[in-house]
């Protein structure tokens, strides 16, 4: 029963490794961009969730409202004004610049909450549990990985079942052919980064109900989510979220062999698979 609870427990938490990866795949199935500060960002939306829960003495899920139109809008301004003016044959702009838009995020939420470590408060929604015969499910695992789910399925049916999703594709396969037949990939780029931030704002209040943030995680989140979409296969949204199950599987299972494998355990594993499997477990399919 140890390692069933310890597999099932896993399987949860992957949850929340696939809301952290979710914005990665997308922005890198879009327009090819390894976004650095993406961690960082997620902590970001996490503070903001802190800070409007506090201001309005919202429940913290409550000011989803407000935080994930917020980190959309972020999303749209960073694209068009700033990572837009860096894509281009060369990886090496974007990775630049997103790796100092991480350390300027970092830094400002460094002078603005100080380093002492932070939470939200949900309430009751952080202990509550279901005793399911010798498992005991908690409601805020479930939940999340109930949000993935629906996260993962709402950006599946965009990019395959909308006129915005068919723009996705369009300027995914060809960017100039794309612009010749109408599309401003400018601004198609701007609203994807503004879906991927509005995911990261998900991701972030999931967080911070979780466990406690400070302004030096970001880095931790960000390994967990390169980690769950290389798993998954780049691109792949279902594939990110089996990434994110299988990440988190391998940590609580490191975890009940020995509490210090944890971390271990799940790098190993993705190593593993990256030797095995170079593009993935789920490699990117077009339909």
């Amino acid at each position: 029963m140890d390692w069933l609870n310890a597999i099932v427990q896993g399987t949860l938490l992957g949850g929340l490794y696939a809301l952290f990866a979710a914005g990665l795949s997308l922005i890198f199935g879009v327009m090819r961009l390894v976004n650095i500060a993406h961690g960082d960002l997620i902590v970001l939306a996490a503070y903001l969730g802190l800070s409007t829960s506090i201001a309005l003495g919202m429940h913290p899920l409550l000011v989803l409202v407000a935080v994930v139109p917020a980190m959309a809008g972020m999303g749209y301004v960073l694209q068009r004004g700033v990572l837009n003016r860096t894509l281009g044959d060369d990886i090496l702009p974007p990775l630049l610049v997103t790796f100092g838009l991480s350390v300027i995020v970092q830094n400002a939420l460094l002078e603005i909450y100080t380093a002492d470590p932070r939470k939200m408060d949900a309430g009751g929604l952080e202990t509550a549990s279901v005793d399911l015969g010798g498992l005991t499910l908690g409601v805020l695992p479930v939940l999340t990985f109930a949000v993935a789910v629906g996260v993962i399925a709402g950006l599946q049916w965009v990019f395959y079942r909308t006129a915005l999703g068919r723009a996705f594709r369009a300027v995914s396969d060809n960017q100039d052919i794309a612009q010749i037949m109408g599309l401003n990939k400018a601004h198609v780029f701007g609203l994807a980064m503004a879906l991927s931030l509005a995911v990261v704002a998900v991701a972030g209040i999931f967080l911070g109900i979780r466990t406690s943030f400070d302004p030096s995680i970001g880095g931790g989140r960000l390994i967990f989510g390169f980690e769950a979409v290389i798993i998954g296969g780049l691109g792949n949204l279902w594939g990110t979220l089996a990434g994110g199950v299988i990440l988190g599987v391998a940590q609580t299972v490191g975890a009940a062999i020995d509490p210090g494998w944890q971390l271990l355990a799940g790098h190993l594993v993705f190593l593993l698979i990256l030797a095995i499997r170079p593009n993935g477990l789920f490699p990117r399919m077009d339909g």
